[in-house]
């Protein structure tokens, strides 16, 4: 039987499955269902150094092929999780990763001290927000502002720590380079697509914030693609997300050069979705004959 162990930046899991930021909460009502200690880790809710309400709603809206959100990052705070969430979750044997989000290094600096002091395995650092110092723009956009962002984190962050890139840029593979120079141990991609939808009745944008992030199956090839991209640029692992909603997704991202995968929109159809995504992906390595899943990771054989 295949292996299915995967290691991040050190940390080890027993599987390469992960459940995406923002999709799984911190996995309590998941656990009613499922003992979530089958999965191979956790990425918390995006956690904000105080707690936040997110946008007024609407703020999902469904397209084809996948949904857009605009929640923004509402979430009850660092202390919140350091104190009642992370004790819960650190009674479970799977491993857990700290979303963190701010909107200036100040904020992303002592958030990231926070979750780094507390007893996470991982600290993904979601450089997709808005820097309200610099008019707006995201962090994740310019390689600039990706160094700045990830040095100061990497200063106060004693975990390993990945950085998720924003799908919003022309060339993501300099942004992880950068990443990878500013001291990330791992980076995740992509996050959403930015994305609009309109009621031609009313003639209004459907989300109240006008825009939202781009998820579900429609991202997907883009996805594959910038995992591609990224892998031959860095030397650190890469956590593939984007669209993946079946078994034969995750491999094909991870053979696009994913060390691990993170499942996001496929729970709100499917809450089963990720461990179909295990099994699927045991029996298809036992079958290929692989002595570990890690074989699949870059595997592709481009033309």
């Amino acid at each position: 039987m295949t292996d299915m162990r995967v290691s991040i930046a050190g940390v080890e899991m027993k599987n390469p499955i992960i459940t995406a930021s923002g999709a799984f909460g911190y996995g309590m009502e998941y656990n009613e269902m499922y003992p979530i200690e089958k999965l191979g880790g956790i990425s918390c809710k995006g956690t904000t150094l105080n707690e936040r309400q997110g946008n007024p709603g609407p703020r999902i809206a469904e397209t084809p092929s996948g949904m857009l959100n605009s929640v923004g990052l509402q979430n009850p705070g660092s202390e919140a999780f350091i104190n009642i969430y992370l004790p819960w979750l650190r009674q479970r044997d799977i491993t857990v990763i700290a979303n963190i989000a701010g909107h200036s290094l100040d904020e992303y600096r002592e958030v990231a001290r926070r979750v780094s002091d507390a007893n996470v395995d991982l600290v993904e650092l979601n450089i997709s927000c808005p820097n309200v110092k610099e008019g707006g723009m995201s962090f994740g956009t310019s390689c600039e502002s990706v160094e700045a962002v990830v040095s100061e984190v990497r200063k106060v962050c004693n975990r390993p720590l990945v950085v998720k890139l924003t799908p919003n840029v022309t060339d993501i593979g300099s942004i992880a380079q950068a990443a990878e120079a500013a001291g990330a141990d791992a980076v995740s991609l992509i996050n959403t697509i930015t994305g609009m939808r309109i009621d031609i009745r009313t003639r209004r944008p459907i989300l109240k914030n006008n825009i939202g992030g781009l998820s579900g199956p429609a991202v997907f090839p883009v996805a594959v693609r910038m995992v591609r991209e990224v892998y031959k640029k860095v030397n650190i692992p890469i956590i593939g997300m984007g669209g993946v909603s079946t078994w034969e997704d995750a491999a094909e991202m991870m053979m696009a050069g994913a060390a691990a995968i993170q499942v996001g929109a496929a729970l709100f159809r499917d809450p089963f979705a990720p461990l179909k995504i295990i099994d699927g992906l045991q029996t298809f390595a036992d079958q290929q004959g692989l002595k570990s899943i890690t074989e699949l990771t870059g595997s592709v054989q481009e033309w």
